[in-house]
């Protein structure tokens, strides 16, 4: 039972790769959430089309009624799905959270993998607030801004190129954020791709927080093969007592079997609803 005066969180899963059988949703290689925390009503990610869109009416979801957006990083299936909010809703009262080179040009050979909308055109359609150090979204909510390289297994890898301020170079994903949800017990961890690194993230948002406890963790980690880096974040997690892990969108299914036999993994699908009452995931 939730204590009195103890905060909570509520998220759906609005994208992800995985749909459960006989709850006819929309998935696609993408990811999107909608957040309730604080009074606040947030949405992670926006998917690649309007299968968010979609999903959230079918689940009765008003995202007109969205305070807040966090963008985990600027690749498009995170964030393509922005243009087709912007056409059919109201942004300009929207407070917009992401790392300073999310809406940055990014290319794969001769492919556009990057958001819909430049910096200044986010500034133009909503409250952009671009950050790249912890930012407190609300009393429970925190973005970390850009993550910090510590696990010496956890090399980045560019993917594609990118251009900063009028100059082409390899992308290194630095733009690659999450979201956490801060409470008295310990944390919750929300990420899109992991390019960071979970383990890195992990840390990271322990730092911030002040919180040991990892009540749980939602999101992408892009790891795919069985191999070192896999085995050492397994043991990496697994030491850091994550009470329930949730691995989607760019986990391989081989990862998934990997983590399993040694921590707490939950299936993930379009529609699936998390709440947290400030000490447990329920």
């Amino acid at each position: 039972m939730k204590k009195a005066g103890t905060a909570g969180m509520k998220l759906r899963v609005l994208v992800d790769n995985n749909t459960y059988i006989d709850r006819y949703y929309l998935g696609e290689p993408a990811v999107s959430y909608y957040i309730e925390c604080d009074g606040i009503r947030l949405l992670f990610d926006a998917g690649y089309s309007d299968v968010f869109l979609k999903n959230a009416e079918a689940l009765g979801i008003d995202l007109g009624l969205v305070t807040h957006m966090v963008f985990s990083h600027g690749h498009n299936d995170h964030t393509r799905g922005l243009k087709f909010m912007n056409e059919r809703l109201d942004m300009s009262g929207m407070e917009v959270i992401a790392h300073p080179s999310c809406f940055d040009e990014k290319v794969f050979g001769e492919e556009s993998i990057g958001a819909p909308y430049s910096a200044a055109d986010m500034a133009a359609i909503c409250r952009y607030r671009p950050c790249d150090r912890p930012w407190d979204i609300s009393e429970h909510l925190v973005f970390l801004g850009e993550i910090p390289d510590r696990a010496a297994f956890e090399k980045r890898n560019a993917i594609g190129r990118t251009r900063i301020k009028g100059k082409w170079q390899d992308d290194y994903v630095r733009d690659d954020s999450a979201l956490v949800y801060r409470g008295e017990e310990g944390i919750f961890i929300i990420t899109g791709c992991s390019h960071s690194g979970i383990c890195n993230i992990v840390r990271y948002a322990q730092a911030v927080c002040g919180r040991k406890r990892i009540l749980g963790i939602i999101g992408g980690f892009h790891l795919f093969e069985a191999d070192e880096r896999l085995a050492r974040t397994i043991d990496y997690l697994k030491c850091s007592g994550v009470e329930q892990l949730y691995p989607c969108h760019c986990v391989s299914l081989r990862a998934k079997a990997g983590m399993m036999e040694a921590l707490p993994v939950k299936e993930v699908g379009v529609g699936m609803e998390l709440c947290l009452d400030g000490q447990t995931v329920l």
